[in-house]
């Protein structure tokens, strides 16, 4: 009787850390074709002289005020949070990944890693997995709109650095984001 009891207590345990989310599809749809006229090639500027006797060339100048993003993204958002056991994006955090595909795809030379974390519920290996996903979410809707994957690099951190410390609802919904940290 005792070893039966065991098992139905290991039964319950295990059945209890299970999740009903797949990991193995990101769900994502391509609207790069129907949203997005892209256009591209851009011309450098060769050999021109400002009157300085310095001719300029396919060096920018670097303005160390930008803190790692142009003025343009400054007053844009780099968080998407998600919904608990959950990697799909929510549909309020389009135009933020349509702002940064924008941004992205006019400026070949920007790159960005985007980062996965999770809450501090479930398993590190599971939440490894999830932040990944999360990450990979966002860096494939990313793609679809017209951003070079060459510019992409999804991270995930897990439950490792979360933003808010806390058990508490409001704490961990905000730990369940994918960060656009630009390099």
């Amino acid at each position: 009787m005792k070893r039966f009891m065991v098992v139905v207590g290991l039964v319950a345990i295990l059945s209890a850390c299970g999740s009903t989310v797949k990991l193995d599809n990101v769900p994502v749809e391509d609207r790069s074709a129907a949203s997005m006229g892209t256009t591209t090639g851009s011309s450098p500027n060769t050999g021109t002289s400002d009157g300085s006797g310095v001719a300029k060339g396919t060096v920018a100048s670097v303005d160390l005020t930008k803190s790692g993003q142009d003025a343009a993204m400054q007053g844009t958002t780099r968080v998407v949070y998600f919904d608990y056991d959950s990697f799909v994006i929510r549909p309020e955090f389009g135009a933020v990944i349509e702002a940064h595909a924008k941004y992205l795809a006019s400026n070949k030379s920007r790159k960005v890693s985007i980062e996965g974390h999770t809450d501090e519920r479930g398993g590190r290996e599971y939440n490894l997995a999830l932040g990944q996903k999360r990450a990979e979410a966002v860096l494939k809707r990313l793609s679809l709109l017209g951003v070079s994957e060459a510019q992409l690099e999804a991270v995930s951190f897990g439950k490792e650095k979360p933003a808010v410390t806390g058990s508490t609802e409001a704490a961990m919904e905000k730990n369940r984001r994918a960060e656009i940290s630009y390099r």
